[in-house]
């Protein structure tokens, strides 16, 4: 006899056939563990697992530490990882600017894979959806170690060569230093190199820029041209965040007007909005800036008083996917297109390719890994040839669509310490503080 339609075995056999990767409302947290990779400025992994076996991969901003994320441990242990938004919204009122805000946005993208997963979609679904198939890349270039012109003009056709079709290269203080007659004056002396990293822009410099130093910095930017051509698109990384004054930087900016740069990066301070807007409304080269902002609330200010021409977030820091595509949205109402920051590794690349396809505005994806040779091998799912034109494919696995390649993790840790238990994290009373008055090894 046949099963009658209110047959209860009718809607159990359904749900038999439905692939529901795990019971969601079942789902807890029940750890949080990193490895921390050395690179360029170190990639801190995290791994969040679940008591169903699932997990969500997710890494704190390049150059900032475990502990950033760890930290909260105790918090997270025991929630279902699906309520991302109101997990977030508890943890992000400990983040901040720069690194301090890589733990916040790391987690959050750990729970965007974890959920994808779960579900079985790919994160971008959770953004609203994609505007593209691909996502555009642009390379970042290390300032050459012969910091000519033509040390330069070969440091760009390699780039070009792989084909990628923008390009951002580095033009550093120390180019002006270098240049005979580059600077008027002297370096202040006795002060301690920290002191002088961080002082305010244009206070006990001591020498100054030169028209000689800016026509160094025009033959520069004039080999990076030709040697790229017309066809390729130019920015320019920051010129020391606030080495120079804004009225330094309006100089620089309008000899490089000739060249059509798509954007001068961080003319000023992440902090400084006003001398932000200064520069921008100066020039015709748009600027862009945003990378050390923390959430919404960081960029609103840069955003109302058109501070900036170009949002230029890091997910890693602004708050993670969904923030960082909150952001770029309310900057679309401003009329500021968004390209996104980055330097970390393979995971969160693909956390930013995910929130780049789901943004309207979106212009371009920095990768800064290109001269990490192990980069790919970090992960899984990464095809061999994923940026072959220029662009990177958006993946339709569940999740962030790459997992952990534990081999190559293993083989260029910073420290050791492959996922290992982080039960010092437990209590949070504790913290890095145990009870036997010892620092964890």
């Amino acid at each position: 006899m046949s099963p009658q339609p209110n047959d209860p075995s009718i809607a159990e056999q359904a749900f038999d056939r439905v692939n529901t990767h795990s019971s969601p409302t079942e789902l807890k947290i029940t750890d949080i563990r990193t490895a921390t990779v050395a690179s360029i400025y170190d990639y801190p992994i995290i791994r969040i697992d679940t008591n169903q076996g699932v997990y969500g991969i997710g890494e704190v901003r390049d150059a900032g530490h475990r502990e950033n994320a760890l930290q909260f441990k105790n918090i997270l242990v025991g929630q279902n990882p699906c309520n991302v938004d109101m997990i977030f919204r508890h943890i992000k009122r400990y983040g901040n600017w720069g690194r301090e805000g890589g733990g916040v946005s790391g987690i959050e993208i750990a729970l965007w894979d974890l959920v994808g997963k779960v579900y079985g979609v790919p994160c971008y679904q959770f953004l609203g959806g994609k505007y593209r198939d691909k996502v555009r890349l642009y390379a970042d270039t290390p300032a050459p170690e012969n910091a000519t012109p033509e040390g330069y003009r070969k440091a760009l056709a390699g780039r070009k060569e792989l084909g990628l079709t923008f390009i951002k290269f580095d033009i550093r203080p120390h180019l002006f230093e270098t240049t005979e007659g580059g600077l008027v004056g002297q370096a202040t002396k006795g002060e301690f190199p920290l002191g002088k990293r961080w002082r305010a822009p244009g206070h006990g410099q001591g020498a100054k820029l030169t028209d000689r130093g800016i026509e160094r910095a025009v033959e520069v930017v004039s080999a990076i041209r030709a040697a790229v051509g017309d066809e390729v698109s130019l920015c320019t990384d920051h010129f020391g965040h606030g080495l120079m004054t804004y009225k330094e930087m309006i100089r620089i900016g309008e000899a490089l007007e000739p060249f059509h740069l798509a954007w001068i990066e961080d003319p000023m301070p992440w902090y400084d909005v006003d001398g932000h807007k200064q520069v921008t409304d100066a020039l015709r080269t748009p600027t862009a800036a945003g990378e050390e902002l923390f959430l919404w609330d960081g960029f609103r200010e840069f955003i109302e008083k058109r501070a900036v021409d170009i949002l230029h977030p890091d997910l890693l820091t602004s708050g993670g996917m969904l923030e960082t595509k909150k952001i770029a949205d309310y900057g679309e109402r401003y009329g500021l297109p968004t390209a996104m920051h980055f330097a970390g590794s393979p995971i969160a690349f693909m956390a930013a390719v995910h929130c780049s396809a789901a943004i309207p505005s979106f212009m371009a994806l920095e990768h800064h890994g290109l001269d990490m040779p192990f980069w790919e091998s970090l992960v899984t799912g990464l095809p061999s040839d994923y940026m072959a034109d220029g662009y990177v494919h958006v993946p339709e696995r569940p999740g962030l669509g790459v997992d952990l390649n534990l081999e190559a993790i293993e083989e260029n840790l910073r420290r050791p310490g492959l996922f290992e238990p982080t039960d010092q994290w437990n209590d949070p009373k504790l913290g890095f503080w145990r009870p036997d008055n010892r620092w964890p090894e």
